[in-house]
């Protein structure tokens, strides 16, 4: 059961964003428009699910062998304090903030990995929900699915917590490709690396940039990849995120 969590979490979130971003009321929120998702995007919405499923279907193997091997049936787990748990909580985001920010950056750096790998997730200019986790199954394996199983080794979390864990980022990785700048939206107030944020990482100039995903912008900012944008309103309507650095 706590390996499906994360996976129907997904489509509820991401099938409730992909209901509401075509509402005429949500227009105003919208950081592209309907136009430019239609003339840009390089992947139809079938394909992007198809390509999910198989991300999903090998997250839920490597899930549940992971859990199998750190889980001893003849013991009964006792969950530590609620503060132990929220420290964990903490280390398993840096850690898996860490791992996807340089994985991420070298497969841009590598030209045959871009090419051959992570260009199947820049088939989407324009971000939405669903297409949170459309990557080639092997970025799918070495960023998503290696990256959370190590983010709960270190950790040292439960297989309870990590659950939570995982739920969690699913949700912010869902929100961080939206493409709706929402008011009362928490992950988007708490957090700078939010949809707006990698945005313009989907964007020509700024593919090159803020690679960090899916929790905080630490590496970005250390390393000097960060770029920086200006969230304007749009005559027609909505928003746009456009890059301050040439």
């Amino acid at each position: 059961m706590g390996t499906l969590a994360p996976i129907v979490l997904y489509w509820v979130y991401a099938g409730g964003y992909q209901l509401i971003l075509h509402r005429r009321p949500l227009e105003r929120y919208r950081l592209h428009t309907r136009a430019e998702e239609e003339e840009k995007n390089l992947v139809s919405l079938p394909t992007v699910v198809r390509g999910v499923l198989l991300q999903q279907l090998v997250q839920a193997i490597v899930a549940m062998i992971l859990f199998m091997v750190t889980s001893d049936s003849s013991i009964t787990v006792v969950q530590p304090p609620i503060v132990v748990q929220i420290f964990q909580f903490l280390i398993a985001m840096l850690v898996m903030d860490s791992w996807q920010y340089f994985v991420h950056r070298y497969m841009h750096q590598n030209k045959f990995l871009y090419r051959h790998i992570h260009s199947q997730h820049h088939r989407l200019i324009v971000p939405y929900a669903i297409g949170a986790l459309y990557n080639h199954p092997l970025e799918g394996l070495l960023l998503d699915t290696l990256g959370g199983a190590i983010s709960f080794l270190v950790s040292g979390m439960t297989p309870r917590t990590a659950v939570f864990f995982f739920c969690f980022a699913v949700l912010k990785t869902v929100d961080d490709h939206c493409g709706l700048w929402l008011p009362y939206n928490i992950f988007q107030h708490l957090f700078q690396n939010n949809t707006a944020y990698h945005d313009i990482h989907h964007q020509l100039q700024g593919t090159k940039y803020n690679y960090s995903q899916p929790f905080f912008s630490i590496w970005d900012r250390i390393l000097g990849t960060h770029m920086p944008y200006d969230l304007v309103s749009r005559k027609e309507g909505g928003f746009e995120a456009r890059p301050l650095r040439d």
